[in-house]
């Protein structure tokens, strides 16, 4: 018997796969715990057009993530940090200092996670700093780091 799956199994196949199993364990175990449907026309049909769907919101997606890059590298971010004599910075600055002043001063939600710091900043001046919009989209924000 084919079988959609309607969710990731194990040994079985992913969510979306068409796979044959056995009448029994189709009846008896696949079916009733809902894993998966009959493969007939109409969950044929509306596997297809899911998969359509899904398609095209991670095309706007993606269209939205390249929108964003574009706004965020015209964007400057000013972040102020403690330093003691002779220029000798306190700590350095995290991501979530980033977010929240790309938030407060240039009103971009960024989330912290996103922010990719290669070296932790503690050093004045400005820095490039990665963020990763989209699997297949990233926008570099240029933080200036000035003395508090």
């Amino acid at each position: 018997m084919k079988i959609i799956l309607l969710q990731d199994v194990k040994k079985l196949g992913k969510k979306g796969d068409i796979i044959e199993a056995n009448d029994g364990y189709a009846r008896n175990y696949i079916i009733p715990q809902k894993i998966g449907v009959e493969a007939n026309g109409k969950n044929l049909n509306d596997l297809k057009l899911q998969k359509s769907n899904q398609e095209k919101v991670a095309q706007e997606q993606l269209s939205a993530a390249k929108a964003l890059a574009d706004e965020i590298g015209t964007k400057q971010v000013v972040v102020k940090i403690r330093a003691g004599e002779g220029g000798k910075v306190f700590g350095s600055v995290s991501s979530k200092e980033i977010a929240a002043a790309a938030k407060e001063q240039v009103g971009l939600e960024l989330d912290k996670k996103k922010i990719q710091l290669s070296d932790p900043i503690k050093t004045f001046g400005v820095h490039d700093v990665t963020i990763k919009l989209h699997p297949q989209v990233t926008a570099n924000l240029k933080v200036k780091v000035e003395e508090a």
